[in-house]
């Protein structure tokens, strides 16, 4: 029996291109494979690695227009065009037309791209009769989605390993065209005539149980970090938090389960023969036990200290659970970046949104994390249905406030998340709009333009913190005076800058030349503005902006 699982493309505004590699599909390849031995799984990523082409804007995102006018060259630029990430739907069908298999699973884990999913089914089934199963984190918020569509024939809910096992030993047992046992698979979704049925809920196998993930389908040229390959490593599986805009237990339960450092160090050492230098850890929560993280640290010091090796943690890692211990050994281990999600600086936004974190302690790791020479990225989340544009200002001048990059996500409802139960049920076009590119939800305390607004200015003010002066400090009149100086786009961002304070209209930038962005809100841009008073650079330099209210003044006359 040959088993095809594949990646699909993705189509929006912009891509993720450093966190796509199909990890997930590559621990059921193994698992089907030591569970069933005969079994052949093919893994295909058919998302990264081949291009992207324009697409026409879909006719429920065409009211981004105005917000999204044109090509921005700027520092400041939100986005532009819409694209197809990937292979085509043509070429994926027929590559499976060539490739014959017994199945086909579509991996489907991002809400708003499960119509690619259906597109990638559609073409396969207009080619080659195979049954299609679909699983991954959208599956587990929101099955039927995909099982209602007639070219999805099954799908699994949750953790996927040991359903995919029993679902495969009673496809051989029975055949594609029998109904066979389906009833008896956990997290099962199948047909019963044109009756969807979704079997009840079951353990999978432990975590700490299952074979290491095969990537040997994978091309490790495809996955690379700052020019070195890069693959993703799991260390645990769930997260104890419940933060209400979450919908990860949905996947993978309420419970935390993880591996021994020691197989985690075996694993890597396996990855380094392999050809892999970065290594990037994707648990939901990487530090929540001290004792086996710090074990884990030590470990990869003494294995990979003089080795060219890098550590991230692109998922994030909780500033909760970090000390200066740990942060120490990070880096030594070869940790460089931190990224920490802070999401509010309102402590009654984290007490609704059950995040137990605290800014005073975010404020005191992100200190420590400058002595020890992180890098650090910190998001944030605009829109979030509780808050006010007073409540998004005053995080942002927070961040601007520290050494951090500002990482700026805009609030979307996922399906099945706890927040998402204070708003009507949602549609496939809510669904679709799930993205942060959408800006789709809006209440009475703020609008679109608002969040675009201040989306564009934790641009700016990155934009800022990435001046390497020489100076301590600086006025805002002579930081934008010394990106004059320094040409390229950092002048050109100076230049818009400096219009803005002049015209009171923010501008983006072409090849033609500059050209007005229509739903910038100044009167906002000038709030948060006052608010922030200085920008701390990434190497800890000051920038005063008290004298924006004055440089207005002055380029106006």
């Amino acid at each position: 029996m040959n088993i095809l699982l594949l990646q699909p493309p993705v189509e929006d505004f912009y891509d993720t291109d450093v966190r796509l590699q199909p990890l997930g599909l590559c621990f059921l390849k193994s698992i089907v494979q030591y569970k069933i031995p005969g079994v052949d799984v093919l893994v295909r990523d058919f998302h990264q690695g081949h291009g992207r082409r324009t697409i026409s804007l879909p006719r429920e995102l065409t009211y981004l227009k105005p917000f999204y006018p044109g090509h921005d060259r700027s520092p400041f630029s939100a986005f532009s065009h819409y694209y197809h990430f990937g292979a085509s739907y043509e070429d994926i069908a027929a590559f499976v037309l060539d490739y014959k298999p017994d199945l086909v699973g579509i991996a489907s884990l991002f809400s708003p791209y499960y119509r690619e999913v259906i597109a990638c089914a559609q073409s396969i089934k207009q080619v080659f009769d195979v049954p299609v199963l679909a699983g991954g984190s959208h599956v587990s918020a929101a099955p039927l989605t995909l099982l209602s569509d007639p070219s999805i024939d099954f799908v699994i809910q949750g953790e996927g390993e040991r359903p995919l096992v029993e679902f495969v030993r009673a496809f051989i047992r029975h055949g594609r065209g029998e109904q066979g046992d389906w009833d008896a698979i956990p997290n099962l979704g199948w047909k019963d005539g044109k009756k969807c049925v979704l079997n009840p809920m079951g353990p999978n196998y432990p975590f700490a149980s299952l074979p290491r993930p095969d990537l040997s389908d994978l091309d490790p040229s495809d996955y690379f970090f700052e020019r070195r390959p890069m693959c993703f490593v799991t260390t645990s599986r769930g997260c104890p938090h419940r933060c209400s805009f979450c919908s990860v237990h949905l996947t993978f339960g309420h419970g935390y389960q993880k591996r021994t450092p020691d197989e985690i160090l075996d694993e890597l050492k396996e990855l380094y023969a392999q050809g892999y230098r970065v290594f990037d850890f994707e648990d939901d929560n990487l530090s929540l036990f001290k004792n086996e993280f710090s074990i884990l640290l030590h470990l990869l010091i003494g294995e990979f200290q003089d080795k060219d090796v890098r550590f991230v943690a692109m998922n994030g890692i909780s500033y909760l659970h970090l000390d200066e211990e740990l942060l120490g050994l990070m880096r030594q281990a070869g940790f460089t970046h931190l990224n920490l999600s802070l999401v509010s600086a309102q402590a009654k936004t984290l007490s609704a949104l059950h995040r137990p974190h605290t800014v005073n302690r975010f404020t005191d790791i992100v200190a420590r994390a400058q002595a020890h020479g992180f890098k650090t990225v910190a998001y944030l989340i605009l829109g979030l249905p509780s808050e006010t544009l007073e409540d998004m200002v005053a995080t942002l001048a927070l961040l601007a406030q520290q050494p951090v990059l500002v990482g700026a996500s805009i609030f979307y409802l996922t399906p099945g998340c706890p927040i998402a139960e204070d708003f009507p049920p949602m549609t496939g076009e809510n669904i679709f709009k799930a993205r942060s590119t959408a800006m789709a939800v809006e209440t009475r305390a703020f609008g679109r333009e608002d969040i675009y607004t201040l989306f564009v200015t934790a641009r700016i003010i990155n934009f800022f913190k990435g001046l390497c002066f020489e100076e301590s400090s600086l006025k805002l009149r002579d930081a934008l005076s010394w990106a004059q100086e320094r040409g390229g786009r950092t002048a050109l961002g100076a230049e818009i800058l400096l219009l803005l304070a002049r015209t009171g209209h923010l501008h983006g930038a072409s090849r033609q030349g500059l050209f007005r962005l229509p739903k910038f809100r100044k009167h906002l841009f000038d709030a948060a503005m006052r608010s922030m008073r200085v920008i701390q650079t990434m190497e800890g330099k000051m920038i005063d902006l008290e004298d924006w209210d004055a440089l207005q003044s002055s380029t106006a006359r």
